[in-house]
């Protein structure tokens, strides 16, 4: 992790938007939120601008979204934040940045989700559609599973030395499994590619929105059905799965992507509960749930 050199203020962001796009310069500007990646501000009610702040990669990331997600957006069928302006590298701030429409909610990190199994299947089905050939790649998502190995048994062997976990076999053995089933032959499918807690909204408990598709890129569905796991309730995986319909092979690489995501966050939860640098002590308590879901 690293942080952006420039202090990143509401003063700063009406000074970029007044330079770049002056006709949004009347809007108020206040804090939304601080991700992973960027730092999220809302301009006015219904607009939010979007600045790198902690990691190098943030940058083609966002270039990524105002490419390709517009195109998308009108078919899905939960809000997304729609890119609508790209912010370019200044003398005031010296990375790209990018202005979307804002995505009410509140992150299932923070408020779970309590239901919508049908609602994420319908998400996954409409976004799941075959890629151009010129769509991204995953930078290590959405490829055969058996490349993700040393950094899954990197993350075994770190929560199970630390203590994080009791039942290390389980975990290894739904990870076993996912290897040893046949791979993806269809054509590469459109996918988010980072569905974790923090980066779906909710509302009631029910899922309202989807948003920071900077992992967006073509490959194989699996990836994404591991949020069946991470992000529903006790036995709504099924029902979620049973309306997506993914062949037997599919499902099991699915449950392998979802083990990888649980390590990420029962670490990065870890992490967060002991003020380590880019710790999130939020991360960690639905992982635990995903991993209980996955090894029962």
């Amino acid at each position: 992790m690293t942080h952006a050199t420039t202090e990143i203020t509401a003063d700063l962001v009406l000074d970029l938007v007044r330079d770049q796009h002056p006709d949004l310069a009347d809007r108020p500007v206040r804090l939304g939120a601080r991700g992973w990646d960027n730092q999220l501000w809302r301009l006015g009610d219904d607009l939010a601008v979007r600045l790198p702040w902690a990691t190098g990669s943030a940058d083609d990331l966002l270039r990524k979204e105002h490419t390709w997600l517009p195109s998308l957006a009108p078919r899905l069928p939960l809000p997304v934040p729609v890119p609508q302006r790209l912010g370019e590298p200044s003398s005031l701030f010296p990375r790209p940045w990018l202005i979307t429409t804002w995505v009410p909610g509140t992150p299932a990190d923070l408020a779970p989700v309590t239901g919508s199994a049908p609602v994420l299947a319908e998400f996954l089905t409409a976004l799941h559609q075959p890629a151009p050939p010129e769509a991204p790649a995953g930078r290590d998502r959405g490829g055969p599973l058996a490349e993700r190995a040393p950094g899954f048994a990197r993350g075994l062997a770190y929560v199970t030395e630390q203590g994080l976990i009791d039942n290390p076999e389980a975990v290894q053995a739904v990870w076993d499994d996912a290897v040893a089933a046949p791979g993806w032959s269809g054509p590469p499918v459109w996918l988010h590619a980072d569905l974790h807690p923090a980066n779906v909204l909710t509302e009631g408990g029910a899922l309202c929105g989807v948003v920071d598709f900077g992992d967006l890129c073509a490959g194989d569905p699996a990836y994404d059905l591991a949020a069946a796991w991470l992000l529903l309730p006790d036995g709504a995986a099924d029902r979620c799965l049973d309306a997506y319909r993914p062949d037997a092979a599919t499902l099991r690489r699915a449950r392998g992507c979802a083990v990888l995501r649980v390590l990420s966050g029962i670490i990065i939860g870890d992490n967060g509960v002991h003020g380590r640098p880019g710790g999130k002590p939020t991360w960690g308590p639905p992982a635990y749930a995903a991993l209980r879901r996955l090894t029962a």
